[in-house]
């Protein structure tokens, strides 16, 4: 019987989370120019499954590799390692008085 692969892990922020059960999360990672060997950052947009849809826009979040899921979606928010500071004006249109 096979084993099955170490799942990739990645740390990002979550840019939008308009649709139901998925969460686009931007994950930044550090290059290295090859001619002139600077460092520069390289910021990556996937889309990762949100089961419980409770991520917010704002949060710092650990995805996990997984099966396609759909047609852009390969990866799964594992937990939520850090919740966004809400503000004032979030809050308002959360509890329905920007109506």
């Amino acid at each position: 019987m096979s084993q099955r692969r170490i799942r990739k892990e990645r740390q990002g922020v979550v840019v939008s989370n308009r649709m139901r059960k998925t969460v686009v999360v931007a994950v930044e990672r550090t290059v290295m120019h090859p001619k002139y060997k600077k460092y520069i950052r390289v910021r990556n947009k996937v889309k990762a499954h949100d089961e419980g849809d409770q991520c917010r826009i704002g949060d710092r979040v650990l995805i996990q590799e997984t099966r396609p899921l759909s047609r852009d979606n390969r990866w799964r928010v594992s937990r939520i390692l850090e919740r966004a500071v809400a503000t004032e004006r979030e809050s308002s249109t959360a509890s329905g008085a920007g109506l």
